[in-house]
């Protein structure tokens, strides 16, 4: 995995911090091969949030407070919720070989 231990932290606490307490990430793509150069951090969040209003509220309070913790990053994030009714086959993808931060 080609994130440090503390961009780890940095990622699980802000996750918290917007997602709430009982929120799950999982890095995915190529910063999971140690073996790959470069690449743009995917995450994959799953929350318990169910109003669409504060989902994005959530997402951009987490990517404007990594960014602000981590500095300038490529991040894109995917979210599950238990009110999402479609799954891109990303969502598939992410879930196989992602792994839990």
């Amino acid at each position: 995995m080609r994130l440090t231990d503390l961009q780890r932290a940095i990622i699980r606490e802000t996750v918290a911090e917007t997602f709430g307490a009982n929120a799950n990430v999982w890095l995915f793509g190529s910063r999971v091969d140690d073996t790959q150069r470069g690449g743009d951090i995917d995450l994959l969040i799953e929350t318990e949030l169910t109003d669409a209003d504060a989902i994005a509220r959530a997402e951009i309070a987490f990517l404007a407070r990594v960014q602000m913790k981590m500095g300038e990053q490529k991040i894109d994030v995917l979210l599950d919720y238990p009110s999402r009714k479609a799954y891109p086959p990303i969502y598939a993808i992410a879930r196989q070989t992602g792994v839990p931060l």
